[in-house]
């Protein structure tokens, strides 16, 4: 894929992307899947490649292979921007709909996720917050209708550490390293503050934050370049966190250039290592280094599916020239985990469509081995995931790219986040947010526990 191609892509995005959404009227034989999507805004370029990968799958899985089990998919649009607002209205506005009402919900957004925990928790409709939202919410027994799958906020957080550790030459070598954690003021980018404090006092190395207003409320061009230069000429890190978002990521990207600060010491999130997020930035982008979950690109068989059955077909939720790209594929893999959560509760629950709570037990006993990674054509794509009813992350690993200034560069093998670190601070912030709700936690004390149903 060209970068220009791309570049221009995106220009029409807010334009085109709504229009090639599908929105289907589900009949009763039908698996309704509600999607909060945002095609539109700062954030445009994360949402339109993550829902039209995600649609993009459910519709490879209705034309190809005529649905789960005969029950095909029928979904519908509506545009949050982003805004958690907006998002509770989306939420109410599609959580009925369906012969079984919402199957899940992937609102894409920490925010809209905080807000719908105990709504959606009410109306017994599970949330899939695959690499995003409550890090704590990975302790199912607090938690039983969210699941933030894959790995979440807080493992991520320590592979990144254990990757700066390599650089650095071991563990032991980040004493007395300075590291910025730069990032979006907002309950996402908030969310990694606690086990960063934690893992500065573990390891001896200092940490310092430099929040950063979301795009939209503060010319967001002018604040990083003062942030930078508090950070360069203040502070002089050894190494800088990216926790970004949208139109943060490149932007932070140039003024690191600007100041001659080098982008192979930036190790961004995941949802600051897309295309999207360096092209726009040029030259300013190459060395950048980010964390992923799993790769871009075309060679897989289902994307390549995806491209004969789909877009071939002219039933594409994206523009052709985005397909494989980091958001297209993470949107793939959320289909992968909605299909097969789905096949899951069928197993039990019979080859129909099923409801919210029949799903919440299908993710919960969800187990995608890599032989049925194979099967699904997505070897290599993403990781196995087997959940439990104690462990609603069922992962963990990460791996690192870097980019090259054409495309992503896969740099590490799989990095295991510190489980025990991890699960420490689960527990123990589940735990609180169990006694202020006055929340009854399930049982269950081994990560392979079903809590007894």
């Amino acid at each position: 894929m060209k970068p220009r191609m791309l570049s221009f892509a995106l220009i029409f995005v807010a334009a085109f992307g709504g229009s090639i959404a599908i929105s289907n009227a589900a009949e009763q034989d039908e698996q309704f899947v509600p999607m909060l999507a945002y095609r539109t805004g700062p954030y445009a370029a994360g949402g339109s490649g993550f829902f039209g990968g995600f649609e993009d799958y459910l519709a490879l899985v209705n034309i190809r292979d005529k649905g789960v089990n005969g029950v095909k998919f029928a979904w519908e649009e509506c545009e949050t921007g982003y805004d958690a607002d907006r998002g509770m209205e989306c939420y109410e506005k599609l959580k009925n709909k369906g012969p079984t009402g919402a199957t899940v919900i992937q609102p894409l957004s920490t925010g809209i996720t905080y807000r719908l925990i105990e709504r959606a928790s009410a109306d017994r409709i599970p949330i899939i917050s695959m690499g995003y939202g409550r890090a704590d919410a990975s302790d199912g027994r607090v938690f039983p209708w969210v699941f933030p799958l894959i790995t979440n906020y807080w493992s991520q957080n320590t592979t990144k550490i254990k990757f700066i550790a390599m650089q650095e030459g071991g563990m032991d070598k980040l004493k007395g390293k300075k590291i910025a954690n730069l990032y979006n003021e907002s309950s996402y980018g908030r969310e990694t503050i606690p086990i960063l404090d934690k893992q500065a006092e573990i390891y001896g190395f200092e940490v310092k934050h430099y929040p950063v207003s979301p795009p939209g409320l503060e010319p967001l061009f002018d604040e990083l370049a003062v942030v930078w230069l508090d950070i360069t000429r203040r502070y002089e890190p050894d190494w800088v966190i990216l926790r970004g978002w949208g139109e943060m990521n490149p932007n932070a990207l140039k003024e690191a250039a600007r100041v001659g600060f080098p982008r192979d010491r930036i190790v961004g999130v995941w949802w600051s290592g897309a295309e999207e997020d360096v092209i726009p930035a040029g030259e300013a982008a190459i060395g950048y280094i980010a964390a992923g979950f799993h790769p871009s690109g075309t060679d897989f068989p289902v994307v390549q599916d995806i491209v004969k059955h789909v877009h071939d077909g002219g039933k594409g939720n994206i523009e052709r020239e985005r397909v494989g790209t980091i958001y297209h594929n993470r949107g793939i893999i959320a289909g992968i985990i909605t299909a097969e959560a789905i096949r899951t509760a069928q197993e039990k629950f019979g080859e129909r469509p099923i409801s919210g709570e029949e799903m919440r037990w299908g993710i919960e006993n969800l187990n995608i081995t890599p032989q049925r990674i194979k099967e699904l054509g997505a070897e290599g794509l993403m990781q196995p995931i087997k959940v439990s009813c104690r462990d609603h992350e069922a992962g963990g690993a990460v791996k690192f790219q870097q980019w090259d200034g054409e495309k992503w560069q896969v740099i590490t093998d799989w990095i295991q986040g510190d489980r025990s670190m991890v699960r420490s601070m689960v527990e123990e912030s589940a735990s609180a947010y169990a006694k202020v709700r006055e929340i009854t936690p399930r049982q269950g004390k081994s990560l392979g526990s079903d809590c007894n149903g």
